[in-house]
C-alpha cells in the first residue's frame, strides 16, 4: 500500500482511494464502512470503505474477506492484495486522520468529539464515493455510538441509500470485512513507517500496540516524554493516558490567559461579584484594584476619560 501522500505531511489527514471501477457507474452498488485505530494512543485513526456491485457480493465473498481482528499481520496483507487486484468489480477509499487531528480537535474550544469525527470521516467517504460516480444501494456500517441513532443520521444525510447500522458489521458483511481490511493495513504500515518531523535522534520503535493499558506502550510513553514540550505529534495528546503523565512528569505551566479569560475567572480573581460591575456607580467610585492585563501594560496603553 502506497502511503508515500500522507508520509509527506503525518501532522495532516489524508484521504486514498484507487481506480473507480466502471461496472461499479453502471450498477447497484454495495458500500461496507469501518474504521482501524479508534482506541490506540499512538499513531492515525483509518476510515475504510469499500464497495462493489450488488450482483458481485458472492465474488467478493469467495476472496475469503473476514474481520481484520481475527486475521495475522501476513493474511490482512494477503487479503488486501486480492482487493485490490480485483479492480475489474471492487473500489475503495481511505481516510486516515492524523493523531495531530484527532487531539487539536478533541482540545479546540468548540468540542470535537471524537464520535464527531468519526461520523464526519464516515460520511466523506460516503460521498467521495458518490462523486465519483458510484451507483451506491446500500450501505453497511460499524456502529458508533448508539446503532439506531447513527443509523438515522446517515438516512437522513443520503436519501435513497438503504442504511445498515450494527454492532460487529465487520464479522456480519463481508463488504464491511473488506473495508476493516483496507483500514487496518493501512494503520499498520503508517505506525510502522512514522517519520517524527521532531529532532528526537534515535526513536524507539517498539511502541507495543499502542493501546493504553499496553505495559511496552506505556513505557514507550515515559521515555519520550520532554518535559518541557510534551510529545512528538506521533501521539494523541488528547488521551487521558499522556495527559495523566505530562501532569505528573512534566514542568507545570501557567497561562495568563486562563486567568483573564470570561467574566468569571476575573471575578473569581477579585473575590467580586460579576453584577458589581453594572452598578449605578460613578467612574471614580469604581474599585480599580485589578490588575492590568499585560497586553495593556507591554504596549504602553492606559485608560483615558476624556478626549
Amino acid at each position: 500500500m502506497d502511503l508515500s501522500d500522507f508520509e509527506a505531511d503525518n501532522s495532516v489527514s489524508c484521504r486514498l482511494s484507487s481506480s473507480i471501477p466502471d461496472v461499479c457507474k453502471t450498477e447497484d452498488c454495495c458500500l461496507g464502512i469501518d474504521e482501524a485505530g479508534r482506541g490506540p494512543v499512538l499513531g492515525p485513526m483509518v476510515y475504510g470503505i469499500c464497495f462493489c456491485p450488488v450482483s458481485r457480493k458472492e465474488d467478493l465473498k469467495n476472496l475469503k474477506v473476514a474481520d481484520s481482528k481475527t486475521l495475522t499481520e501476513a493474511e490482512r496483507e494477503n487479503l488486501f492484495l486480492k482487493i485490490d487486484e480485483a479492480k475489474d468489480f471492487v473500489g475503495w477509499a481511505l481516510q486516515i486522520l492524523s493523531p495531530n487531528t484527532i487531539s487539536t480537535s478533541m482540545l479546540q474550544r468548540a468540542k470535537y468529539n471524537l464520535n464527531a469525527l468519526s461520523h464526519d470521516a464516515a460520511i466523506g467517504l460516503v460521498q467521495h464515493a458518490l462523486d465519483c460516480g458510484v451507483q451506491l444501494k446500500e450501505v453497511f456500517v460499524d456502529t458508533v455510538g448508539p446503532a439506531e441513532k447513527y443509523q438515522e443520521k446517515l438516512s437522513q444525510r443520503f436519501p435513497g441509500v438503504e442504511v445498515t447500522v450494527r454492532p460487529k458489521a465487520d464479522s456480519l458483511f463481508p463488504i464491511v470485512s473488506a473495508a476493516s481490511i483496507c483500514a487496518k493495513v493501512a494503520r499498520d504500515h503508517a505506525v510502522k513507517s512514522w517519520k517524527f518531523a521532531e529532532d528526537l535522534g534515535e526513536v524507539d520503535t517498539d511502541y507495543g500496540s499502542g493501546y493504553p493499558n499496553d505495559p511496552k506502550t506505556k513505557s514507550w510513553l515515559l521515555k519520550h516524554l520532554d518535559p518541557v514540550f510534551g510529545y512528538p505529534q506521533f501521539v494523541r495528546f488528547s488521551w487521558s493516558t499522556a495527559q495523566t503523565l505530562m501532569d505528573s512528569k512534566a514542568v507545570a505551566v501557567h497561562w495568563d490567559d486562563d486567568e483573564e479569560d470570561g467574566e468569571k475567572a476575573a471575578a473569581r480573581q477579585n473575590n467580586t461579584s460579576v453584577l458589581s460591575y453594572f452598578s449605578r456607580s460613578k467612574p471614580s467610585e469604581l474599585s480599580h484594584t485589578r490588575d492590568t492585563h499585560r497586553f495593556f501594560t507591554e504596549r504602553k496603553l492606559q485608560s483615558i476619560n476624556t478626549l
